[in-house]
């Protein structure tokens, strides 16, 4: 059995699944309350409607939002301290794990040769530990999933203002999240040009004033075995020759 990892596809599957109605409720809120940009103090003056972007010539981009919020400093460090967090109960499961494939294997090597209640008994312990296991992996995974939700969630919070200004800065008028490959989203496909996600984690990093997450040292090249040194040489055999 399989025990996944916070960082695993099903967690991010999951994480994606609510992605959509997390950031554009929370970006769309922020947007319509304190980040909209207000219209000119003439314009405002004369009372006349600010002038709609035109469909030609909109700025568009794009941001994948949860690479966003997982790489960025504070990402990463409540993404990596969540995932030390959950280790213990990993590592437990994991026993629970070789425990199990352990009886499963006696029953495949030993079932023929124990007599009738003693194999029964065997099987009986296979299906409680292993309807334990599934019961404890759901849970673990459950737990996992809500605690990077609720991460996912907090940072976004914090970031939908930085990307609201950037967007209102930079003249854009439309930005697409691309979390969600297509067909799951609606974006089939876009350049590379267009993408802002670097510049939001650069500017989010700043704002928040996290630093950056010490990273793991580079193990060090294990030695190459030494060359095998030559043979010495064999002294050449005594001459026979008769004087």
């Amino acid at each position: 059995m399989f025990l996944r990892s916070l960082r695993d596809p099903m967690t991010i599957k999951f994480l994606r699944s609510v992605l959509a109605i997390v950031v554009f409720s929370m970006i769309s809120a922020w947007a319509q309350t304190g980040g909209a940009a207000t219209p000119s103090s003439s314009s405002a003056a004369a009372g006349t409607p600010v002038a709609s972007v035109p469909a030609t010539g909109t700025k568009v981009g794009t941001i994948n939002v949860e690479a966003a919020v997982f790489g960025s400093n504070e990402g990463r460090r409540d993404a990596d301290a969540l995932q030390k967090k959950l280790e213990p109960k990993q590592n437990e499961l994991k026993g629970q794990n070789d425990e199990l494939e352990g009886l499963q294997k006696q029953l495949q090597t030993q079932g023929e040769k124990l007599n009738e209640d003693a194999r029964a008994t065997l099987v009986k312990n296979i299906e409680t530990k292993k309807k334990s296991l599934e019961r404890a992996v759901q849970d673990f995974q459950e737990d996992g999933q809500n605690q990077g939700k609720e991460i996912f969630s907090r940072i976004l919070q914090k970031m939908a203002p930085t990307i609201v200004k950037y967007a209102q800065d930079n003249g854009y008028s439309l930005i697409v999240d691309t979390s969600n490959q297509w067909p799951q989203s609606q974006v089939l496909w876009s350049g590379e040009g267009v993408d802002i996600t670097k510049a939001i984690v650069d500017a989010y990093n700043v704002s928040s004033g996290v630093a950056a997450p010490p990273t793991a040292p580079a193990k060090a090249p294990a030695p190459k075995p030494a060359a095998p040194k030559p043979a010495a040489p064999k002294p050449a055999a005594p001459s026979t020759t008769p004087k």
